[in-house]
């Protein structure tokens, strides 16, 4: 097995890095730069709307650095999941900086840009085919889903990040992927068996998360016959064989099993130790290749619009029956819209009670203890803004001065923080597709585009 050396410069691109690192991790040696660019962690918003998770100048300072860096040294940058979700308006803001980049630094290089964007059509022939199946504690697809969302993105794998290289890209700019595929891509290349380069992806996606101290910086692995070692540049920061295997853990319902587009990363006769007092070494992980290529799809559909309020209260009496209160409350709200002629169809109201169960709702094992204060967040969705800020504004109020059993204080219930107190927050999104197809092959969903960037 040949060795390859990767850096990964931050957890989502423009959630920034010190750029001491970089140039530390430059000079441990690299084959490649990459970053993972996003995630559904942010919900479905990024998707629907096309706006992206981190600003602009954000994403465009991290951008400068890798580009800087790469063309010095000679390798390619890869980045998965451009501006948050990876729609077209995410990809196209990416390639924009990337040019505006190349123009203001004087860099050049060919780029290349892999669309990850969904035709409604094709999708919706995949389902009659029966190429389309429920993922874990997911609904059937149906025509209506696909029909109703807003932008639908399939998560590539390796596959069209190795075709870009293959073209001669030294830049690869991607739409939606699978977190691991940039870096998992160029190991591949690279002639690194799938497993390692697959485990070197799911240690980089986050990358200084598997170190400690925590914090978003720079995460270097190289690839050797006997393992994975990982080790941040940052001198502040070390891997451990505990800090990677608790990195090895997040964001899985297996701790041992990943399934990725192609395959199955097996974890569970992986070994950690240290090989430096700095590093570590993972090693005895295994791939198997599926019968079948898949591919997951994601899409986001319009709810309605969003309107909130924040306020709390202290009294405790209020607290002592604020569940009941809250009840109360939903109660006046839905006869003050009725008696305006609105549907209680037409919007949802939401209370959460933190310092109660604001959390984790009705799993909070501590509900019954009780809070010396409580913050309450209102949140109405609805069929138009106008009516959201119409029902939050009755229910601001309702909150305020509802009367309750053994009330005291002659005034308001609750403190507002702000004023206006109303706060309207736009379009609301839900995930609408959450499923896996079976595409003809690894590169079907995801043409490629090419263009030479000259400073």
């Amino acid at each position: 097995m040949a060795e390859y050396r990767l850096l990964s410069t931050s957890g989502i691109l423009g959630y920034g890095f010190p750029e001491e690192s970089i140039k530390r991790g430059v000079a441990m040696g690299v084959d490649m730069i990459g970053c993972d660019g996003g995630s559904t962690d942010p919900g479905p918003h990024y998707l629907g709307s096309g706006k992206t998770l981190n600003s602009r100048l954000a994403m465009k300072r991290d951008l400068k650095l890798m580009l800087q860096a790469a063309v010095s040294e000679g390798v390619p940058v890869t980045i998965g999941s451009c501006g948050g979700a990876g729609g077209e308006p995410h990809l196209e803001v990416m390639a924009e900086l990337t040019r505006e980049i190349a123009r203001e630094e004087g860099l050049s290089f060919k780029m290349a840009t892999i669309h990850a964007e969904q035709d409604k059509g094709w999708i919706k022939q995949q389902l009659a085919d029966g190429k389309v199946k429920s993922m874990r504690n997911v609904g059937a697809l149906t025509e209506d889903d696909i029909e109703d969302s807003e932008c639908i993105v399939g998560c590539m794998g390796p596959e069209p990040y190795m075709a870009a290289l293959d073209a001669g890209a030294q830049v690869v700019l991607a739409g939606r992927s699978t977190d691991p595929a940039p870096f998992a891509a160029c190991a591949m290349r690279g002639q690194i068996e799938p497993a390692p380069s697959w485990y070197s992806g799911k240690m980089l996606e986050c990358a200084a998360a598997g170190a400690v101290p925590k914090g978003h910086d720079c995460m270097h692995v190289t690839i050797k016959d006997n393992g994975v070692i990982c080790e941040p540049p940052n001198p502040d920061k070390i891997c451990t064989p505990t800090s990677l295997a608790n990195q090895s853990l997040h964001e899985n319902a297996s701790p041992n099993l990943f399934q990725e587009p192609g395959g199955l990363l097996d974890t569970t006769d992986c070994r950690f130790e240290a090989v430096s007092d700095r590093a570590a070494m993972v090693s005895g992980m295994r791939w198997s290749t599926d019968d079948q290529y898949t591919v997951k799809i994601e899409g986001a559909q319009l709810m309605g619009y969003r309107a909130i309020t924040i306020c709390g209260t202290r009294d405790p009496l209020l607290i002592s029956q604020s569940e009941d209160y809250l009840g109360l409350v939903r109660e006046a709200v839905k006869t003050k819209a009725e008696a305006m002629g609105v549907d209680p169809s037409s919007y949802k109201l939401m209370f959460r009670a933190y310092g109660r169960d604001g959390v984790m709702a009705s799993r909070e094992p501590l509900a019954t203890d009780p809070s010396h204060e409580l913050g309450i967040l209102v949140e109405v969705i609805a069929d138009t803004q106008e009516l959201a800020n119409t029902v939050l504004s009755v229910a601001r109020v309702s909150t305020l001065h509802l009367d309750f059993p053994g009330r005291l204080c002659k005034e308001g219930n609750m403190a507002f923080p702000f004023s206006p107190s109303d706060i309207e927050c736009g379009p609301a999104y839900r995930f609408s597709v959450y499923h896996i197809v079976e595409p003809k092959d690894a590169l079907e969903m995801f043409p490629i585009d090419y263009e030479d960037v000259r400073n």
